[in-house]
């Protein structure tokens, strides 16, 4: 087994994650792990949202051997933002809401552990996503959800989100469980479909314990396409059953597929649908999503996708 130590490490964090807001005993904790292991580590705490973005791109450029993010998939957003084309790679420490990419990679939800697994965690080179929405670009990890998911995140009460985690998530989702779902277009490799949620998974993970993508991985150079129909909010809770009982992709209504680009289109052109990705909101439609190859370099555990390739 390769142990790595990395002598130039920044780890970037997000103070007011789930797992931090009561203080950063665990994150000491966990540099403590690491310095034991012969690892460098300074910490930068973000001061607000988007500032992970700018803190990764000064990380990079002062020659950080290795970024650590702890914080949640939003976190984790913002500081791969502001690494993607670097060859600086990035390790995960779990201190969100969902923590999805930490479920991916198999991490533990403890920091310590997570800590002690990185020096032995294998740097891939990965593909990311990237959205194209409002005039503007985003890069992403792990999804791009557009439709249904999108509106509950659009609606979230981040204070809630705070207090409560991922039962702020299903208080959302019950205000809107009566209504009307606005309808959309989903274009990819010809086709084109009309439904109320899409989503263009790069992992199979989804909430932190569901799956909906279960033939996604971040090691492929594409997005497995779900997309659902349905016009009322209460359809889609049999799509959450066939999730629970892993027959999603048997049940009529649901559409999968492999993509490397779908673009996204409301109807009408001027109806309001949403957009999120990792799990924050990220514009309105019209919206594309597409690969963007050999974008950046993840710490991965070496049991994770044991047995996957990219394609």
């Amino acid at each position: 087994m390769n142990i790595a130590i990395y002598k130039n490490t920044i780890l970037i964090y997000n103070p007011t994650a789930g797992a931090l807001k009561k203080g950063d005993q665990k994150l000491r904790r966990a540099v403590q792990v690491l310095a034991d292991r012969g690892f460098e580590v300074q910490l930068w705490p973000t001061t607000g949202p988007h500032t992970a973005i700018s803190l990764a791109r000064e990380a990079v450029q002062k020659n950080a051997d290795l970024i650590i993010a702890a914080g949640g998939d939003g976190t984790i957003n913002e500081i791969a933002n502001g690494m993607v084309g670097s060859a600086v790679p990035l390790g995960i420490l779990p201190a969100g809401t969902a923590n999805v990419l930490a479920n991916e990679l198999r991490l533990s939800s403890k920091m310590e552990a997570a800590a002690a697994a990185l020096p032995a965690s294998t740097p891939r080179r990965i593909s990311v996503g990237r959205l194209n929405a409002e005039g503007r670009s985003r890069y992403f990890l792990m999804m791009a959800g557009v439709g249904f998911d999108a509106q509950i995140v659009y609606k979230l009460n981040l204070d809630l989100k705070r207090a409560l985690g991922k039962l702020a998530y299903w208080i959302a989702g019950f205000s809107i469980a009566a209504a009307r779902v606005t309808q959309f277009e989903t274009q990819w490799n010809g086709t084109s479909m009309q439904g109320g949620f899409a989503l263009a998974a790069r992992v199979r993970n989804y909430g932190g314990d569901l799956e909906i993508a279960r033939g996604a991985s971040l090691l492929e150079r594409d997005f497995e396409l779900v997309v659902f129909e349905g016009k009322w909010a209460i359809t889609y809770a049999k799509y959450l059953a066939g999730v629970l009982t892993r027959s999603l992709h048997r049940l009529r209504g649901v559409t999968v597929a492999r993509t490397r680009c779908a673009g996204f289109c409301g109807l009408p052109a001027d109806s309001r649908v949403y957009v999120q990705v990792d799990g924050e909101y990220a514009g309105r439609l019209p919206a594309q999503v597409e690969i963007v190859e050999n974008a950046l370099t993840l710490l991965m555990p070496p049991d994770c996708y044991s047995g996957s390739g990219g394609r």
